[in-house]
């Protein structure tokens, strides 16, 4: 019976956690815009790229149609000239010759990062002193630019980030990352800056001054991590400056990947968060609803007497006995709560960016998010193992390499074996 109410403790405990996190992301005002879009500085992207794919040209093209009243430098970096991304990037700067866009070969690699290895290359190339810094699978709307530079017109805002959305979940296994990514990440992300300023970046776009990367030492400081993304958020905010989020959605576009591919990423992930964060990732077991509230369920159907509930209505009352009664019920109604935060985050972030859509294709979006939302328990059942994984090894697959990641976050590299 001990066991049956610590269990009832817990699922209420990680219920009041999935609250919490909803109710972060939806006073957030996402997808609102500045008004006021007259600061305009010159802009340097910088674009570090490996392999392509079908959505490979329309993610890049977004970038070269802003609507941006300040000069633009477009970099795109590749480490090889024989990457079949060359080609793509031949095409997108031929197609706009108004743009200032640039291919660069970054052949040396400084670190174990290749990324970050690129983004080295690349800066020295930069003809102004705003950057900005994007994954190659990112597609951004016309008016991104000039809605993400707006809060570097504070002298104490050191770097702008935005939330992305997963937006082409084509697989089963990939429904089950979009779930991760469209409904938990960026709310949790927002109850975390409940607590406190955050202090890392996320890594989709970053937005940042030349002056803030010098006082860190440029990006050969990040050369040797894993999350570099982190690393610079840490740094930023360890001179005194804030980061911002900017309200406005950037979409991921990724080729088809199966449970293998995914499974990986994933694993890389929660071993990223592991190593920067070690204390919170080993305590977010506990906002893990669905677990708690299987486990709490279980107990109570062992435990269930068909009389519990009559005595407890004729005023035989105890905390054991109301927990019994109620048990089943209140995990059944758990397990709705936990799909139902999921669609609303979901739909708030992906489709409530779609301001055009209505009528029977919107109820065709809401539908799709609603189907996502019926894998969230599937997906706090897999992270289980995820979480217990991070745990139990240091290694990692990132762009083809095997990596071994170091207290700290440092990467070293592991030799392939020869045969």
């Amino acid at each position: 019976m001990l066991l049956h109410f610590i269990l009832a403790a817990l699922a209420v405990l990680s219920l009041a956690i999935t609250l919490w996190q909803w109710l972060a992301a939806r006073r957030f005002p996402l997808h609102q815009r500045a008004a006021d879009t007259s600061f305009a500085p010159g802009i340097t992207l910088l674009k570090p790229l490996k392999g392509c794919d079908a959505e490979t040209h329309a993610c890049l093209s977004s970038w070269l149609k802003q609507d941006y009243r300040g000069p633009v430098q477009v970099l795109f970096g590749v480490a090889s000239p024989e990457d079949p991304v060359c080609e793509v990037v031949r095409q997108v700067i031929a197609e706009h010759p108004q743009a200032n866009a640039q291919l660069v070969i970054c052949a040396e690699q400084f670190g174990p990062n290749a990324k970050v290895s690129s983004l080295i290359h690349l800066d020295r190339l930069a003809q102004h002193d705003h950057l900005l810094v994007s994954d190659a699978d990112t597609r951004v709307p016309p008016d991104f630019l000039a809605q993400v530079i707006q809060p570097l017109r504070d002298p104490q805002a050191g770097l702008v980030c935005c939330f992305y959305a997963l937006a082409n979940a084509s697989t089963l296994a990939m429904q089950w990352e979009a779930v991760g990514v469209n409904a938990d990440f960026w709310s949790q992300v927002l109850q975390s800056r409940t607590l406190k300023p955050i202090d890392f970046a996320l890594g989709a776009v970053m937005a940042t001054r030349r002056k803030q990367l010098e006082e860190l030492g440029g990006f050969r400081s990040l050369v040797d991590y894993l999350a570099d993304d982190y690393q610079l958020g840490q740094q930023i905010t360890r001179r005194g400056y804030r980061i911002e989020i900017c309200p406005v959605v950037v979409e991921c576009w990724e080729c088809p990947q199966g449970w293998r591919e995914v499974w990986a990423h994933q694993l890389r992930w929660a071993r990223t968060i592991r190593v920067c964060q070690p204390v919170p990732y080993f305590f977010s077991i506990l906002g893990n609803v669905t677990v708690w509230n299987l486990l709490f369920l279980g107990t109570s159907l062992t435990i269930f007497s068909s009389s519990a509930l009559d005595r407890v209505l004729c005023g035989q009352f105890s905390p054991f006995l109301l927990v019994q009664a109620y048990g089943v019920p209140f995990s059944l109604g758990v397990l709705l709560g936990r799909i139902g935060s999921a669609n609303d985050c979901m739909v708030w972030l992906r489709f409530e960016n779609l301001p055009n859509v209505g009528g029977l294709e919107r109820v065709m979006t809401d539908s799709r998010a609603g189907l996502q939302a019926l894998l969230a328990p599937v997906k706090d059942l897999l992270q289980i193992p995820i979480w217990a994984l991070a745990f139990l090894g240091n290694t990692v697959e990132w762009r083809g390499q095997r990596l071994r990641v170091l207290r700290g976050g440092k990467l070293v590299p592991i030799a392939s074996k020869q045969p």
